[in-house]
């Protein structure tokens, strides 16, 4: 009862940022919003007046709504803009406005946090510290400094009393999802509670610094090798779990056109770049930088790409990735069976669905889009229609999927900021048919399975044993006869029976 009472005075509050901004005529376009839902939250806010100088578009309001009420709405406004199924398109790009950014904290309060994370006094750990923060974000803001030992420094500081805020507004959100789920059936068609599961998850990594450092660290070893793009260094000595320390980066933010022409980059080469290098840890490694706006990325004099802000990372499997890959590499083709097909296969799309119908919608989607100008080709447009057929086909969401999408969408943006003619269909295809020449290929398949091979046979004395003691547990107990002839007699047949029937499934696959 108390846990009810207190999440009504929360939406009391929700509903009151609403109505200064504007926001609540951005509601009533929801479908998920049923229709009284908007009309009682002016009823009980009639009394407040609206702010100023508000844009006219309800999604760039909700935006603003959002920005004001704090970090963990700021965080669920960003998933939502990567939702037009769930918020439709029109609030779902207002939303895309949604700036990552509040005042900074006190340098006091940010000096405190330094000493107890770290120990000691702050001069112990920087003989320099900028006291005026550089940026300050939702979750953290960043300082210069130079260390003891005289490296210029990033050090990134959480906010004071992060954690307690942010749980007590995901609990809010927690509640409202299981609600929709449990009372209606296209909330637990969107599965509403693993999209908050999602910016849990997110929050509670970027809420921890070394995890951040860590996914750093893992990046740099992945692209490792990669002309023209790297990662800053981690201060592992001066990093705990509220601070993080990294190498200090000098260069031209992507964000700043003018300034990389007067340098002299090409700017083309670095829109490729940037969606290439994307495609590559998305696809190769599985492990993508999934927050690439424009001012995580800068550009050092020597034209390499320096990519900050880890906090915000995405995996997918090596199913995902085939999926990935295949759908992608179909629409190139404009092979909307085969594309069809991969959904199916990966059972996305429910039995008893028709295929010809579904690669019919597919088709409905894609032929529009391919058919446009180069400048007006998007493949992030694509996969945002995409994921918005899932209600039509009782499909449900692919939450890993939509942190993909939302990272394309970004991607492709920054290379039509740089580029207005950049075609991302054009930028990928190298990339993608790469990956399926090295992944899927017959060759790749049966080297795969001969990699694989020798850790099948150093596992299958233990499986047979494994299978002869159940069979002995399972088995009533026999009369008294003569030894039977030792298991290892059955290897080498065995051996071949497993090492023939895995090369004749690569064959014929």
């Amino acid at each position: 009862m108390f846990r009810t009472l207190k999440n009504l005075l929360q939406l009391f509050q929700i509903a009151a940022g609403l109505r200064r901004y504007g926001a609540i005529r951005a509601l009533a376009s929801i479908t998920l919003i049923p229709d009284w839902a908007p009309r009682l939250l002016r009823a009980f806010t009639f009394y407040i007046p609206h702010r100023t100088g508000l844009p006219k578009a309800p999604g760039e309001r909700l935006a603003l709504a959002l920005a004001a009420m704090g970090p963990a709405y700021i965080k669920l406004g960003q998933t939502l803009a990567t939702r037009p199924d769930l918020v439709g398109r029109p609030i779902a790009e207002g939303l895309t406005t949604l700036q990552d950014s509040l005042p900074p904290f006190a340098f006091k309060k940010a000096r405190a946090i330094i000493e107890a994370e770290l120990g000691g006094a702050l001069g112990d750990h920087y003989q320099a510290f900028d006291e005026t923060a550089i940026a300050a974000a939702s979750i953290a803001q960043v300082h210069k400094a130079v260390t003891t030992d005289g490296k210029p420094v990033a050090v990134k500081v959480l906010r004071p009393d992060i954690q307690r805020r942010f749980a007590r507004d995901l609990a809010l959100f927690d509640w409202l999802a299981t609600l929709a789920e449990r009372h209606t059936r296209e909330g637990k068609r969107l599965r509403l509670t693993k999209v908050v599961a999602k910016v849990r998850e997110t929050v509670l990594r970027e809420m921890d610094l070394r995890l951040e450092a860590a996914a750093a660290a893992e990046l740099a070893d992945n692209m490792n090798g990669e002309a023209g793009y790297r990662l800053p260094a981690i201060d592992w000595d001066r990093t705990a779990e509220r601070v993080m320390t990294l190498e200090w980066v000098d260069g031209i933010r992507l964000a700043d056109k003018d300034a990389l022409v007067a340098a002299g980059h090409d700017l083309t080469a670095l829109g490729e770049r940037v969606v290439q290098v994307f495609l590559k840890q998305a696809l190769r490694d599985g492990y993508f930088h999934a927050d690439l706006h424009q001012g995580n990325l800068i550009v050092e004099p020597t034209g390499t790409i320096v990519a900050i802000d880890f906090g915000i990372m995405g995996r997918l499997s090596k199913p995902e990735r085939r999926f990935l890959a295949e759908i992608l590499y179909g629409f190139i083709r404009r092979d909307y069976i085969r594309v069809a097909q991969i959904h199916f296969d990966a059972g996305y799309v429910p039995k008893g669905q028709s295929l010809e119908e579904f690669a019919q919608a597919l088709r409905s989607i894609a032929d529009p889009i391919m058919d446009l100008p180069v400048a007006e080709i998007s493949a992030g447009k694509l996969l945002a229609q995409l994921f918005a057929t899932t209600e039509r086909f009782a499909m449900q969401t692919q939450p890993q999927l939509l942190l993909l999408q939302r990272t394309m969408v970004m991607a492709e943006g920054m290379a039509l900021h740089l580029n207005p003619e950049s075609n991302m269909w054009q930028i990928s295809e190298p990339v993608i048919e790469a990956w399926i020449r090295d992944n899927l290929s017959p060759e790749a398949r049966l080297a795969e399975a001969l990699q694989a091979l020798p850790r099948l046979i150093e596992r299958l004395p233990m499986r047979l044993e494994r299978w002869l003691m159940e069979d002995e547990e399972a088995a009533p107990e026999p009369e008294p006869a003569p030894p039977a002839p030792r298991p290892a007699a059955l290897w080498p047949f065995a051996l071949g029976l497993v090492t023939g029937a895995i090369l004749l499934k690569i064959l014929i696959a």
